[in-house]
């Protein structure tokens, strides 16, 4: 039987799951289709933005965007739409 190590996230679900604390979903595909309409309209990109910024700001939102494994211009889309819809947290220097 395989080994499987978990990180702490995985293990925090697992205990979740395991306490009884999900519950199923009524309508599942209903429910599926509602979030695939939420994520399509909130995904597209249907309007073009040119801004000015300091090429210093620049290269550090290219070095995070390559930490985080994504496009700078992903990056900033997503920073935007976080701040605009306030789920924009930020963390302690």
């Amino acid at each position: 039987m395989p080994k499987y190590y978990l990180d702490d996230e995985e293990k925090e679900l697992i205990e979740s799951i395991e306490k009884g604390e999900w519950q199923s979903v009524k309508k599942v595909k209903q429910e599926i289709k509602k979030h695939q309409t939420s994520a399509a309209n909130t995904l597209r990109k249907d309007k073009r933005v040119n801004i000015r910024i300091s090429s210093q700001d620049l290269e550090q939102l290219q070095a995070r965007a390559v930490e985080e494994g994504i496009p700078y211009q992903t990056l900033m889309a997503s920073v935007l739409h976080k701040f605009i819809s306030g789920r924009l947290v930020e963390r302690p220097r």
